[in-house]
């Protein structure tokens, strides 16, 4: 393998990575107060694409447009599936929540399967982010480029949210103490809905961003990168925002790197994510950045 072509492994990792990184960030932070698993989060993801898909293709509205209100209607899709399916849940066992999150995750799949057929979408193409251009003898998508930048600014606006505003330091005591954080006075319900909107709105950008990278739409789409950013969640330590973001970025070079160097191992790229994922848990049980919780009896 030459020099410009590790290089350009690279940036392809780093592009992959960084769309983990949005996606598993959902994950972390609903884990982060509920202590829940919000296995619906892909199909978030998922409905996300299919908002831009008819937006653009169906509505015919600009980019732009059509790019606001997919934020806008995912972050009310997220709210109101935390309102819905996990608010009246929340005194029950958490076995009865992890239940009712695998159940709306098939509830999203079905319903897209059947409003839209389970036949792939093909997402509208932007030359603007596609056609390649060339550095050296580097080639580029300039998609591959913005993913990483967008994703880099929107980190670090979610981590000035949280350390520097008053709904971060809410969602920060509500993630240490949850009883005691409700005894204070603090809104549980306005917190953790502002979590879930949060978490939804980065999946919708994460969604756009991928449809550009991965021009296909589909019902079942949102399962295996649903799946790689829990996976990556883990990795990082869940709960940790910091973490999953390592968690993504590791998984995005470990993917891409493996089948650059192993060609022969393309067909188990998805399996890459399981080898890391036991390798590390099997040294650091509370991932890469994760704290051991202590339980007082």
């Amino acid at each position: 393998m030459t020099m410009e072509t590790f290089l350009q492994q690279l940036i392809n990792g780093l592009s992959v990575g960084s769309l983990y990184a949005l996606i598993a960030i959902g994950y972390t932070m609903v884990y982060g107060i509920l202590r829940l698993i919000n296995f619906a989060h892909g199909d978030i993801f998922m409905m996300a694409a299919y908002f831009t898909y008819f937006g653009i293709a169906v509505f015919v509205l600009p980019w732009y447009v059509t790019f606001i209100i997919t934020i806008g209607l995912t972050m009310l899709l997220g709210v109101t599936i935390e309102r819905v399916a996990y608010r009246p849940l929340r005194e029950a066992p958490k076995t009865s929540l992890l239940i009712s999150a695998i159940g709306v995750s098939f509830l999203l799949e079905n319903v897209a399967t059947y409003l839209f057929s389970g036949k792939p979408q093909a997402f509208p193409e932007f030359p603007l982010m596609t056609t390649p251009f060339f550095i050296g003898g580097l080639s580029f998508q300039p998609v591959s480029i913005v993913i990483p930048i967008v994703a880099f600014v929107l980190m670090s606006a979610l981590l000035f949210i949280i350390n520097k505003t008053k709904v971060g330091m809410a969602m920060r005591a509500v993630a240490v103490d949850y009883d005691t954080a409700k005894l204070m006075g603090i809104k549980i319900n306005g917190v953790i809905s502002s979590t879930f909107a949060i978490g939804s709105a980065l999946a919708a950008v994460g969604a756009i961003l991928w449809c550009m990278k991965y021009p296909s739409v589909l019902p079942l789409m949102g399962v295996v990168p649903g799946l790689k950013c829990f996976i990556a969640a883990v990795i990082g330590g869940i709960g940790n925002v910091k973490g999953a973001v390592l968690g993504g970025l590791i998984l995005g070079f470990s993917e891409v790197l493996m089948v650059a160097f192993f060609p022969a191992l393309t067909g188990y790229r998805d399996a890459i994510a399981f080898v890391i994922l036991i390798i590390i848990l099997l040294f650091l049980p509370n991932g890469l950045l994760g704290k051991k919780h202590v339980e007082k009896v």
